[in-house]
């Protein structure tokens, strides 16, 4: 397989193995499932039950559960004899991660079992450790004497198993071999299933989880490559990126990571990790897989097709961006730029604008501008009574630019066939709106082909979006046309987590690959003021301005494209958790949320402690009953400190490393 789906324009289904978890069957195209994880301790039997009836009655259709020792796992049958009683049969999972023990015992009471390749019989010290290719083969043959009985278990119980690799958990073994990488992800889950097919075992799902969406994309892609390469066939997959954190910030991660590859046609099942209960999880899950139920390229009932690509020229499994002019502000080795569109507002103050990040004092006759500070504002056919602040310009329709006072500070933007047949441009900078399935695209690549002031500003009106806005931009790559190009994309859902999806999909799978310049999201904001987010009410819905905004600089942050606030890994607990998780990340994010490009980790337990921060800067961990271990990276920096000064010790912990800077007034 040349790159890891059937096309890049035609949506279709991933062919994988048919797997059978209980009663319920998945991949071999059957419907993409959705799951959660219990937060509760294993040992609560009742409350374990209850939080899973919750989840199944949101709509989960499997429920794992963590079983971090043999106790919890021998209690797993108390809960699915209960959960029987009380008339659901929904298939449960062991999650497993450093006791083999523990797995092949659950093994044998519940349909389904988690291994974690880098915990399972693999150590972690975060060492550098040379093997030689005969060290190496011994290594391998460790695993298979302790994976097998596993394998011979699951395959004698009819159990399935899901070997699922996280980015942060990969062992001093892999890591000493392919470092840090999506390969290095994807060989830690080969050796495993290689070990299972040599028992002629297939009852097998796989993940390739990262807090990191570019990462967690590029393994997946990765793994069908491998997968295909080497078994002529592919197994079937989960996805999710993992410890995306809560609230908004969390739904963007995974509608970047999970809908990236759904767009393509990868996934079997799939579920997000919220920092929150986890039947919020559930609505979320949905709102994903239910674009891709019905997907097909027709628009009043007649087919748009989206041309074959046959040449690819880039790598779709490493980041390079596209190599563009700079135009301005705009392309070239520039952030992407933010584009605030303000064409429905009936007029604009500058008042208005402290929605998109520029606040005006009055006193001073000045604007303070934030972090995440929109570049452009869009105001249609207006043209604005007051001075604007200094970084930011204005783009306003071609008729009405005509008339505008300052040429330096307004720019037009033409419809495609506009541009194409008028001459009067700017001698600067000139944006272009393209649907990318109109006829004038294709002669619009001639004339902006030499005209080096062009940003092209595209969208497309196809129900498959994503992929022919793709199609067109590897059509300029193809030809050499190095005009930056802006990712314009409109919104008629009428939820907020829908819009989220759609909005973090559309633009956060090309961001991945290297493609965009800038980001420009529109909405119809009647559909979604004061509405909550999956049983939590969004407070900043009351001004759609701001919604726009923070989500635009959160999907730049996501892809790692553009950095504008702090950014938190938290993970979304389980019952090996030892505090509250949602209520600390709360805690922590009040205290920290100014700090510009830190990443900061917030981990339930060991388990997802050094390991799953992967490239967290620091990192709060529980490690024991009221206790809480401090980390530099992975390096540990205090231990056990009493969870209720841990908060003021991480501070102390930034400040020593120089990376607090106080609040602004």
């Amino acid at each position: 397989m040349q790159l890891y789906c059937d096309s890049l324009t035609e949506y279709k289904r991933l062919a994988t193995r048919e797997v059978r978890i209980g009663d319920l069957l998945l991949g071999n195209f059957n419907p993409i499932r959705v799951q959660t994880m219990t937060t509760t301790d294993t040992m609560d039997t009742i409350g374990t039950v209850e939080q899973s009836i919750r989840c199944i009655e949101a709509g989960a259709e499997l429920v794992r559960i963590t079983a971090p020792s043999k106790k919890e796992a021998e209690n797993l049958l108390n809960i699915k004899n209960e959960l029987h009683r009380r008339g659901y049969k929904t298939p449960l999972i062991a999650d497993i991660h450093f006791t083999p023990n523990a797995a092949e015992i659950a093994a044998r009471i519940i349909e389904k079992v988690r291994v974690n390749p880098g915990n399972y019989v693999d150590k972690k010290k975060f060492e550098q450790i040379d093997y030689t290719d005969v060290e190496y083969a011994e290594e391998i043959d460790r695993i298979r004497e302790r994976f097998t009985p596993l394998v011979k278990i699951c395959k004698e119980y009819g159990t399935a198993m899901r070997i699922g690799t996280n980015h942060g958990s990969l062992s001093d073994r892999i890591m000493s071999r392919y470092g840090d990488t999506p390969m290095g992800m994807v060989e830690s889950a080969m050796e495993f299933l290689r070990i299972a097919r040599d028992e002629s075992y297939h009852n097998i799902v796989l993940s390739m989880k990262a807090s990191n969406p570019q990462v967690m994309v590029q393994a997946y892609r990765l793994l069908v490559n491998v997968m295909m390469d080497e078994f002529g066939e592919c197994y079937p997959l989960h996805l999710g990126v993992t410890e995306a954190g809560d609230g908004e910030d969390g739904r963007i991660k995974s509608a970047i990571g999970i809908g990236s590859l759904l767009e393509d046609g990868l996934g079997d099942t799939i579920r997000v990790s919220l920092t929150e209960d986890p039947e919020f999880e559930i609505p979320v899950c949905r709102d994903l897989v239910k674009r891709y139920k019905n997907r097909q390229s027709a628009i009043n009932n007649k087919p748009l097709t989206i041309p074959a690509i046959t040449k690819v020229p880039y790598s779709p499994f490493e980041y390079t961006r596209r190599n563009t002019n700079t135009v301005s502000n705009i392309g070239g080795k520039q952030v992407p730029v933010v584009v605030a569109d303000f064409m429905k507002a009936a007029a604009i103050r500058h008042e208005d604008l402290q929605a998109i990040g520029y606040t005006y004092n009055t006193e001073t006759d000045k604007f303070t501008i934030a972090d995440a500070a929109a570049d452009y504002l869009y105001t249609g056919k207006k043209i604005l009574d007051f001075a604007l602040p200094g970084t930011l310009k204005v783009i306003c329709d071609y008729a009405s630019w005509l008339t505008a006072p300052d040429k330096e500070k307004y720019y037009p933007l033409f419809q495609s066939t506009e541009y194409l047949q008028l001459t009067d441009h700017s001698g600067m900078l000139n944006f272009v709106a393209a649907d990318v399935n109109e006829p004038a695209c294709q002669e619009l690549l001639q004339k902006i082909r030499t005209d080096s002031t062009v940003v092209l500003c595209l969208y497309s009106t196809n129900p498959h979006a994503m992929p022919s806005v793709r199609r067109y931009i590897i059509e300029l790559m193809n030809q050499g046309i190095h005009c930056p190009v802006i990712l314009a994309v409109e919104s008629h859902d009428t939820t907020i987590d829908e819009q989220l999806i759609h909005f973090s999909t559309d633009s956060g799978a090309l961001l991945l690959d290297g493609m965009g310049d800038g980001i420009w999201l529109m909405n119809e904001p009647e559909k979604i003021m004061n509405q909550k987010v999956s049983g939590r009410t969004y407070l900043e819905t009351k001004n759609n301005h701001q919604f726009i905004n923070n989500t635009s600089f959160s999907i730049l942050q996501a892809t790692r494209t553009r950095i504008s606030k702090t950014e938190y890994i938290s993970c979304p607990s389980c019952g090996r958790t030892l505090f509250d998780l949602q209520e600390t990340t709360a805690k922590i994010r009040s205290v920290t949320h100014h700090l510009k490009g830190v990443k900061i980790a917030i981990m339930g337990c060991i388990v997802n402690g050094p390991g799953e921060m992967a490239d967290a800067d620091f990192g709060y961990v529980g490690s024991g009953v009221g206790k809480i271990t401090l980390y530099k990276g992975k390096e540990i920096v205090k231990r056990n400190v009493d969870s209720a000064i841990a908060v003021e010790e991480l501070i102390n912990l930034l400040k020593e490393n120089n990376a607090w800077v106080e609040k602004p007034m």
